[in-house]
Formats: structure tokens, C-alpha cells, sequence
């Protein structure tokens, strides 16, 4: 718009500067030669001036056009940006899911003699005394308290309380919990309990003083007791600790599960007959 009255203002002053110039052409040379000296004085300054003036009025509206792309260029680049952002959490999300829905493939594979059913971690209580998780199955699903409950890695917890869509599991390393095993190397049976403070490790005592029990061995569930069946595996001994007393010694076990990452889980049911 001011460019359109710019280059009107400019045409109307050519216009006449012409007439003045053709007027005083007409009238002689001797009367007019004052005259057109005082026209070309007042004139050619404003001509020019008026030329300086376009040409930076033009400019500042190519420099106001230039921003205003750069600005529509910003907002194309903001969203599109945000849409990659949502395209990646979406993408992540289905890894997610994906690698869920592996892990409970392999656990009902390795588990096929048991009707169980997968689950997720909803909620994780961990406390110096108490380490419960609340996962997104229940009564509906068929869960009961004392199921047990595993993991891909081993032994989880079971099954504390139950509502229709949820269940609470009491963790091995909750203080409370204790587990029968046994050693990978003999059938002599320990104990493991949970410790304050610690979220992967497990005290085994009443170890046999026969028993050999070193560094690295394997330890599995005993069957005794009625909650946990023999045979899965709970985790691998750390450290022996020899007292002056052989039958006070006691061992630190390393859990097969990383609970500080535990997100799926599988609730064994029944065994299949």
C-alpha cells in the first residue's frame, strides 16, 4: 500500500516538474534564464530527495516482507518439530509395548506347565521396612492370595491382597518375606530373608554346616512351605560370610530380578495337569 502511493506521489511531481520545464522552454531565452536557474535549484533537490526517499521506503517493505518469512518459516519448523516430537513418543511407546509383550511371551513359554496370567507393575511401594508392588490384574482375572508371582529373570513375590482389578504382591526383599531354596551344587535347603535398606540383595541363613556353599552359586525355590513351587530360580550367592561359629555363617544373595526396573510380571495360577 505505501508503495503504491509512493510511486503516485513520484509520477504526480514528474508530471509537473515536465509542465514547468515545457512552460519555460516556450518563453525567451533572456527572461527565463533567471527563472529556470531559481526551478532547477528547488527541484532537483526535491526530485532527489524524493528518489532517496522511495528507494528506502522500498527497502524498509522488502525488509518487512523478509521478516515476515522468516516468521512464517519459524512457525513451519516449531510445527513440524512438535509433530516429530510426537511421532518419537509414539514410537517409544510402541517399543514399550513391544518389548512387554515379548517378556510375556517368554514367561508363558518357560512357564507353560502353569495356567498364569500376565501383568504389569502399576505401583511400587519401597520403604526401608515394605517393598510392595500393586500390578493391574485381580479376581477378575482369576488371581487369589498366595499365587506366586515371577518374572522373565525368576522369583517375584505373591500375592498379599487382592480387589476386582488389582492385586498387591509382597516382594522377596520386603523384611517380612522369607524363601525356602535350594543350592544348584547339593539338595540342602536355606533360608533367605529380606534386608533393611536393600532392594536386590537377600540374606541366606540356617545354612547346613555340611553344605558347600561358594561364590556364584545358584539358588532355586525348595517347593516347601506350599506358596512358591520348586524350581524357580530366586539368585546367585554374592558372599559367604564365615563366623567364628560354622553354624552362624551366612551369605548374601544377589536377586535373579532387578526390582528397581521390574515392570512385568506373570501370576502363576495352577498347574496344568
Amino acid at each position: 500500500m505505501k508503495k503504491n502511493k509512493t510511486n503516485i506521489i513520484g509520477t504526480i511531481v514528474t508530471i509537473v516538474i515536465l509542465i514547468l520545464v515545457v512552460i519555460l522552454s516556450n518563453l525567451g531565452n533572456t527572461e527565463t534564464k533567471g527563472i529556470q536557474n531559481v526551478a532547477s535549484r528547488i527541484f532537483t533537490p526535491l526530485q532527489s530527495g524524493f528518489v532517496s526517499l522511495k528507494n528506502k521506503m522500498s527497502g524498509k517493505s522488502q525488509l518487512n516482507s523478509d521478516i515476515d518469512e522468516l516468521k512464517s518459516l519459524n512457525q513451519n519448523l516449531t510445527t513440524e518439530n512438535s509433530e516429530l516430537k510426537e511421532q518419537l513418543r509414539e514410537y517409544e511407546i510402541l517399543k514399550s509395548d513391544n518389548e512387554k509383550l515379548k517378556e510375556y511371551l517368554n514367561l508363558t513359554e518357560k512357564y507353560s506347565s502353569y495356567t498364569s496370567v500376565p501383568a504389569y507393575v502399576v505401583e511400587k511401594s519401597i520403604s526401608n521396612y515394605d517393598k510392595i508392588f500393586v500390578i493391574n490384574v485381580g479376581s477378575n482375572d482369576g488371581v487369589e492370595i498366595d499365587m506366586p508371582v515371577i518374572s522373565d529373570e525368576g522369583l517375584v513375590g505373591h500375592i498379599i491382597s487382592v480387589t476386582e482389578t488389582t492385586s498387591k504382591v509382597q516382594t522377596i526383599i520386603d523384611t517380612a518375606s522369607t524363601v525356602s531354596c535350594s543350592l544348584s551344587t547339593s539338595d540342602e535347603t536355606i533360608l533367605l530373608k529380606g534386608q533393611l535398606g536393600e532392594n536386590n540383595t537377600l540374606k541366606a541363613t540356617y545354612i547346613p554346616t555340611d553344605a558347600t556353599i561358594l561364590q556364584g552359586d545358584s539358588l532355586y525355590t525348595s517347593g516347601l512351605g506350599g506358596v512358591y513351587p520348586k524350581g524357580i530360580l530366586v539368585g546367585t550367592v554374592e558372599e559367604v560370610v564365615n563366623t567364628k561359629n560354622e553354624s552362624d555363617r551366612y551369605a548374601k544373595i544377589k536377586t535373579s530380578e532387578n526390582f528397581n526396573k521390574l515392570e512385568t510380571v506373570l501370576v502363576l495360577i495352577s498347574i496344568n495337569k
